[in-house]
């Protein structure tokens, strides 16, 4: 199993690396810009910059523009108003004369110093017009590039993959107390862990939410979405609730204690630390740097609302496809297998669109069951027609392959004496060759649950449902390469993990079977 597990990690580094050269090294990098009103408003040196800006974002290369460079030196020396210096102000235009630029010494430090690390120096002249005018987006720059090799982008990630929030995480030197502790919970709760220095406030906290405790120490980071939810981590995305707003009515921080009370959305568990500068309103609301929050909000996320419906379908299927492949099996081209060889000939045969859009037109026609999500007033109606699109297919699957299974355990040797022992027919079915017909199912069992958490692209399509399930189609549309990856690793674990558990119970449920070398052949 040791092996397995290694040999799983392996296999899941070689399919990022893979997907990493695909999507960053094989496919035109310039097709990021197909959707981007951004960059058709741009010209000359100004489209060239917003360019660079990009592919730096998507992980294509890092990128360093001398202005900014000079920036951050001036910062350093003279705080955050060094931009009205005439010093800084004279640096930083030096760019702008092609024939002396060179001349000063912050360029040459510049230069010199990107120079070293690698980088490739590019000088981008002022274009003019013959007045001497500059034309729009025309002004000069200084910039040095590095393109990102595909085994250093693919390292970075695995070590940024699991991060864990430490006091140092805030580089303020006005933050002088730094701690993690347990402290009472006034928004939820009997206590809370909650520290000083780290990103967030509350590192483990309770609620009335599923699974009701929850945490923001560890932090698995799949990626950034940079186009379709313009950057936002892709973890927040596929587990912040989709609903709307939910108000209720709590106190700031700072008033905690007294008798004002608010009508707010605010989860104050969600506080991060706020890098900026804090308003004297905020500093009234909060006591402490902590002022950054997110809203509450209803409803369930992508990968709950996929997995919500998907394990429902799951359930339905199993329910319903095994008791009836087992009697099909046993009343073989008799009336109802016939009947049930027709249900699994029409849903293998017809696309799942087609059948899709059938249940949808006799769901909303006759029993007037919500069609889209968004639509639904009751919002647990809004469920049932993607459960029965989704199961109508397992149901189908589970009924020919557990036919077939008990159709090829009928004559064996076992069923034979079982016969001769004087067993009925009943005993024989149920027990021994329906028994026997399940080890060939077992093994999915756990790659079908845990294909709930992907999603279903179709479904979730036709009736709009708020789910993981177009989330990979959707990013290779807009072309936004951290969803891609993102998906890759999300999907590719998942189907590892499956494997392995799906190993487990195999082992579990047939005796002649072993994971261990020293028994069952080693397998």
């Amino acid at each position: 199993m040791l092996k397995r597990i290694l040999f799983s990690i392996f296999s899941l580094l070689v399919v990022i690396a893979v997907v990493m050269v695909l999507v960053f090294s094989l496919i035109e990098r310039s097709v990021i810009f197909q959707t981007d009103d951004t960059w058709n408003k741009k010209s000359n040196n100004d489209r060239i910059i917003y360019e660079y800006t990009q592919y730096s974002k998507y992980q294509y290369l890092n990128y360093v523009d001398f202005t900014t460079y000079v920036g951050n030196i001036y910062a350093e020396k003279l705080g955050p108003n060094y931009g009205t210096d005439p010093d800084f102000i004279k640096d930083s235009k030096s760019v702008q004369y092609a024939t002396t630029y060179l001349d000063n010494e912050l360029v040459q430090k510049f230069i010199k110093e990107y120079k070293d690390k690698g980088y490739e120096i590019r000088y981008l002249e002022p274009i003019k017009f013959k007045s001497g005018k500059t034309k729009p987006g025309g002004n000069g720059y200084l910039i040095a590039i590095q393109e990102k090799n595909v085994l250093l982008r693919l390292w970075d990630y695995i070590v940024h993959f699991i991060t864990v929030e430490t006091t140092n995480d805030i580089q303020d030197p006005n933050l002088t107390e730094r701690y993690i502790r347990f402290e009472a919970d006034p928004y939820g709760g009997p206590f809370a862990i909650v520290g000083s220095g780290t990103t967030h406030k509350y590192l483990l906290y309770f609620n009335n939410r599923f699974p009701f405790i929850h945490q923001n120490w560890l932090h698995i980071n799949l990626g950034t979405s940079y186009t379709t939810y313009r950057g936002q981590e892709i973890t927040e995305v596929i587990n912040n609730p989709t609903g709307d707003l939910i108000t209720s009515r709590q106190q700031y921080p700072a008033l905690l204690g007294s008798d004002e009370f608010e009508e707010t959305a605010i989860d104050f568990h969600s506080v991060t630390y706020n890098k900026g500068t804090i308003s004297d309103f905020e500093k009234s609301l909060f006591t402490d740097g902590y002022t950054v929050y997110k809203y509450n909000r209803g409803g369930l996320s992508m990968i709950e609302n996929s997995f919500v419906i998907g394990l429902i379908a799951v359930v339905i299927a199993y329910a319903l496809g095994l008791p009836l492949g087992m009697l099909m099996a046993r009343r073989k081209d008799r009336l109802g297998d016939k009947i049930g060889n027709a249900y699994i000939i029409f849903i293998m045969a017809v696309p799942s669109l087609a059948y899709i859009f059938m249940f949808a037109a006799i769901g909303t026609s006759v029993f007037n069951l919500p069609y889209k999500f968004a639509n639904a007033e009751v919002k647990v109606l809004a469920y049932v027609l993607p459960i029965l699109s989704l199961s109508a297919r397992d149901v189908a699957n589970l009924m020919k392959w557990m036919r077939r299974y008990m159709i090829d355990q009928m004559n064996s040797d076992y069923v034979k004496f079982a016969r001769a022992e004087g067993l009925s027919e009943r005993e024989i079915y149920n027990i021994h060759i329906s028994k026997n017909a399940m080890i060939y199912l077992v093994h999915g069992i756990p790659a079908t649950i845990l294909g709930c958490l992907t999603g279903a692209i179709i479904t979730e399509r036709v009736y709009s449902v708020p789910g993981i399930g177009n989330l990979l189609t959707t990013a290779l549309n807009r072309h936004d390469n951290g969803v891609i990856v993102a998906c890759t690793v999300f999907y590719t674990a998942l189907s590892i993990i499956s494997l392995i558990l799906g190993d487990l119970l195999l082992a579990a449920y047939d005796p002649r079977i072993s994971l261990n070398e020293d028994k069952g052949g080693g397998r």
